[in-house]
Parts: C-alpha cells; sequence; structure tokens
C-alpha cells in the first residue's frame, strides 16, 4: 500500500522522468498480474489437470485387472530386471515364468517379474493385466493424480509469473536502452560548446 501511496505522490514531483512513471506503473501492473492473474492461470490448468487425470484413473481400474499368477520356474534374470513403479533400487524382483488366468477365462503364460524373494513353483503373487490378460502397470491411483494436479497448476501458476516478470525485465530494458539514447543524443548537442558558456566565442 506504502508503494501505492508512493507513486501516487511521485506523479507531481518534478524530478521524476516519463520513463520512472512508466516503469513505477508497469512494476503495479506486473506485481497485481502476478497476484491474480498467475493463482487463476494456476487453478484453471490444476483443475482440468485434475479433471483429465481422475478421468484416466476410472478409465485404468476399469480395463487394469488384479489376479493372482502361480509360479511355473524361476528364470535367469540380470540386476537390471527391477520393477520400475515399485523397486527402490534395494529389492529387485525375481523373474518368473508364470501362469495367471484372464479376466475373459482363459489361461496365460509367460514371463514376469514376482515380488517373492525366493520364488518356488506353486508359488502364487498378484499382477496386474488388461482385459485381454495381457501384463499391464498398477492403475494409477486418485491421491496420486490429485498430487500430479495440483504440481500442473503450481507450475502453472510459476510459469504465469515467470513469463509476467520477464515481459516487465524486457520492457524496462528496453526503456533504458532508449534513455541511454536520448541522453547520447543530448550529450552529442551539447558537447561542443561544453566549457564554453559564457567565454565569448
Amino acid at each position: 500500500m506504502r508503494a501505492i501511496s508512493g507513486l501516487w505522490r511521485w506523479r507531481h514531483n518534478p524530478l521524476c522522468r516519463d520513463t520512472d512513471l512508466a516503469e513505477a506503473w508497469l512494476a503495479l501492473v506486473v506485481l497485481l498480474l502476478i497476484l491474480l492473474a498467475a493463482p487463476l492461470i494456476g487453478s484453471v490448468v490444476g483443475g482440468a489437470a485434475e479433471d483429465a487425470l481422475q478421468r484416466s484413473v476410472r478409465e485404468q481400474h476399469r480395463s487394469r485387472h488384479l489376479v493372482t499368477a502361480t509360479v511355473v520356474r524361476k528364470l535367469d534374470g540380470s540386476p537390471l530386471d527391477a520393477d520400475p513403479e515399485t523397486s527402490t533400487g534395494r529389492d529387485l524382483r525375481n523373474r518368473v515364468l508364470a501362469v495367471w488366468t484372464a479376466p475373459d477365462g482363459t489361461e496365460r503364460r509367460g514371463a514376469v517379474t514376482a515380488s517373492l524373494k525366493t520364488p518356488r513353483q506353486g508359488d502364487h503373487f498378484r499382477i496386474w493385466t488388461d482385459r485381454h490378460g495381457q501384463m499391464a502397470a498398477r492403475p494409477l491411483d486418485s491421491a496420486t493424480a490429485t498430487t500430479h494436479a495440483v504440481l500442473a497448476g503450481l507450475g502453472a501458476a510459476l510459469a504465469t509469473a515467470g513469463l509476467v516478470e520477464g515481459g516487465r525485465r524486457l520492457i524496462v530494458w528496453r526503456m533504458i536502452r532508449r534513455r541511454y539514447a536520448r541522453w547520447d543524443q543530448a550529450w552529442d548537442k551539447a558537447g561542443p560548446d561544453w566549457g564554453r558558456t559564457g567565454a565569448g566565442s
């Protein structure tokens, strides 16, 4: 508030140049845009992302199924065969040949990663499949979708604030260049007579 009242008093200051006043008004407009427009854009983007992600969550939960698989035998695997969704880098999962029943009732067989420390033939574990019985990634949960939406909204708000501030800096930079150009022109006019005022020449 002090900045606004100071700006109001500064309008009538005889030492204030037009560019100074324009720069101050520009800073005020940018401040208002950052405080009002950036949060509004962030909430709109976050809301749109939330809607899209929650639709995706519902679709994934409709199309993916958790089924029980049975170990046929353990397969040779490399340390790189970790599940990227659940592995922390320490708990590597074992590759096994397994059989499972697809949602349509057909039997499926394939190499999968199992969360069993020492898998043996006949051990059971749970896997996610699509409606055709093919292996699928675990569906996105609602809380994770909300977190992604909040981060998208926050990113949009910060990007808006950054663009507005970048625009202000660009405009101020051009104003300062124009001001320096005018000073150079004024100096070129006054330069030849510098120090000779009243010398009679």
